[in-house]
């Protein structure tokens, strides 16, 4: 069993074992609206838990790079920088190993890694993002756990499980925050 202490700057890796921390407040909010299981969700931080424990394990890796994980219906995004193809396909292949994991989206640049104003412009996109999202009226039972919004460099990634006009709403409110460079989705359509 493996054991983790999450901090929000880092993660820390204790004593070579882990559990997966749940985040309750996430969870009541995503099975509130009802297109997820507890299983799934659980599954989903576990992947990215287990995923920040094994690239943090590799030293190579560790100063030179700067990488996210994000799961989703055991679909994992994977964005960041690493210096060179070599590093960036390392990571993607760490990230195929780790248990659970369906899917890797591989969206890491070959660029040395961000700095951190970068990182905060981002942060505070990313905010921005969800802000706005918290106020979308104009479809009936939406609810913006539905949707995550991750910012990496300017670039939205958005992923959920939504419907076409769910996702087209969303991807529209994005397109209109400033700062956004690109838009990606990585969405789960019902229909």
């Amino acid at each position: 069993m493996k054991k983790y202490l999450l901090l929000p700057i880092a993660l820390f890796s204790l004593n070579g074992c882990t559990t997966t921390p749940v985040n309750e407040a996430e969870l009541a909010a995503e099975l509130a609206q009802g297109r997820r299981s507890r299983e799934a969700l659980i599954i989903d931080q576990a992947i990215e838990a287990d995923s920040y424990d094994e690239l943090s394990g590799d030293k190579e890796l560790f100063g030179q790079t700067h990488i996210n994980v994000h799961a989703f219906n055991g679909a994992a995004l994977v964005t960041g920088e690493a210096p060179t193809e070599a590093l960036r396909s390392k990571i993607i292949g760490i990230i195929r190993l780790v248990d659970d994991v369906k899917l890797v989206h591989n969206k890491v640049a070959v660029a040395e890694p961000s700095d951190l104003q970068s990182r905060a412009r981002d942060a505070e996109l990313a905010d921005n993002i969800r802000s706005a999202l918290d106020k979308i009226r104009t479809l009936q039972g939406f609810n913006p756990a539905m949707v995550k919004a991750y910012v990496e460099n300017g670039v939205v990634y958005l992923m959920g499980k939504v419907h076409r006009n769910e996702g087209t709403v969303v991807i529209n409110l994005v397109r209109y925050q400033p700062n956004v460079k690109q838009i990606i989705t990585v969405f789960e359509y019902l229909d």
